[in-house]
């Protein structure tokens, strides 16, 4: 008598019409997950018809809206967390999301952080390490995807590089270990669909390092246009940002990120981003090239 097949386990993603979360779902459907095994959880449907059409369930679940949480996790067994895209209330949302997990038995939550959340000055760190507290206090496996910078921060800004022909900063020789969105949601995956046990933990994620002297020499390498790096004093690149029309606060808030790249705090030795992938991660000069199509 045969031995009935066990049932393929079902996974979900939370923001699964952003960015990340999207590239999530796609991961997920490569690696040969049913898409009957799949929910998307999204603040608004309307918006995930294609994932629909997938055959992915979609589900309604907003962050701010904790009754609609639970009932987007019945049936779940392990779930993506992908972090809320609103500073200042993040762990609220979080944490409503960590509970409504709690209650609905799911066995395996994975969350997307930022690298060295527990041990670094970054601006953003707070708020993931906070999370990453309530996580280890709800009782529930986990894992941590302590994310790097995303590779797209900068070469999003590919064109306005090549307009001014230098890239103006206050980061100094610091180093970033970015990689690909993309990378960072396959990385998630090989967590969410690995062995929970091996799994489990705090994973710092990063692409091989670089300077914004090496981005700049590698965007005049791929496009033949010459990019150079320019670095300010940190009040001088603060003035810079004001007299180029932001707000005094969201100038002092990025010139905090340039002084953490200054301070090494984007950088990673950590090897898990490529163990996770089972290849090298996207390198800067393929993404570079992929912005210019």
């Amino acid at each position: 008598m045969s031995t009935p097949a066990t049932p393929a386990p079902s996974f979900a993603v939370t923001g699964a019409t952003g960015h990340l979360g999207r590239l999530a779902i796609d991961a997920l459907l490569r690696r040969g997950v049913p898409a009957g095994n799949v929910f998307a959880l999204v603040r608004d449907p309307d918006r995930a018809s294609d994932l629909a059409d997938l055959g992915v369930g979609v589900r309604h679940a907003d962050y701010d809206r904790p009754e609609t949480l639970e009932p987007a996790l019945e049936g779940v067994e392990r779930l993506l967390l992908v972090s809320s895209p609103t500073p200042g209330d993040r762990v609220r949302q979080h944490g409503a999301v960590i509970d409504a997990a709690k209650a609905a038995d799911v066995g395996l939550v994975v969350y997307t952080s930022v690298i060295h959340a527990d041990e670094t000055e970054l601006v953003l760190a707070p708020e993931h390490a906070e999370t990453e507290d309530v996580l280890q206090g709800s009782g529930l496996p986990f894992a941590v995807a302590r994310n790097g910078w995303y590779v797209e921060n900068y070469t999003g800004r590919l064109d306005e590089y090549l307009e001014r022909g230098e890239i103006v900063g206050a980061a100094g020789d610091g180093r970033v270990s970015g990689a690909t969105r993309a990378d960072y949601a396959e990385a998630a995956v090989s967590l969410l669909t690995g062995d929970i046990v091996d799994q489990q933990g705090y994973w710092e994620l990063g692409g091989p390092a670089f300077t914004m002297s090496d981005l700049a020499e590698t965007i005049t390498q791929v496009t033949g246009t010459k990019v150079v790096y320019r670095d300010l004093a940190p009040d001088e690149f603060t003035e810079a940002l004001v007299a180029a029309g932001a707000d005094q606060a969201t100038a002092q808030f990025v010139t905090a990120l340039e002084l953490s790249t200054a301070r090494g705090e984007l950088e990673t030795d950590s090897p898990a981003l490529e163990n996770l992938l089972g290849r090298a991660p996207t390198s800067l000069e393929d993404a570079v090239r992929a912005a210019r199509i």
